[in-house]
């Protein structure tokens, strides 16, 4: 058996759930990441079906829309 003066240490379980970070928080990043993509990728294929003619209308070139498209959004 153990001796008398071996004491096992208490363990806090509230502190111990402070340390560690909460799959919660992560879930409700991954699923905002998620949905931003997404949303871009709407973006994108709004923009792919513009003629060309209709994004020089609004200021855009085809090249803009392929390499900035995170920049342009449709409500």
């Amino acid at each position: 058996m153990h001796s008398p003066n071996f004491t096992i240490p208490a363990r806090n379980i509230r502190s111990s759930r402070r340390i560690r970070p909460s799959l919660f928080p992560a879930a409700i990043t991954a699923a905002r990441w998620l949905a931003r993509k997404i949303n871009e990728r709407r973006n994108l294929n709004a923009l792919m079906e513009l003629s060309d003619e209709q994004l020089k209308d609004i200021g855009l070139s085809r090249g803009q829309t392929e390499s900035d498209v995170h920049v342009y959004s449709r409500y």
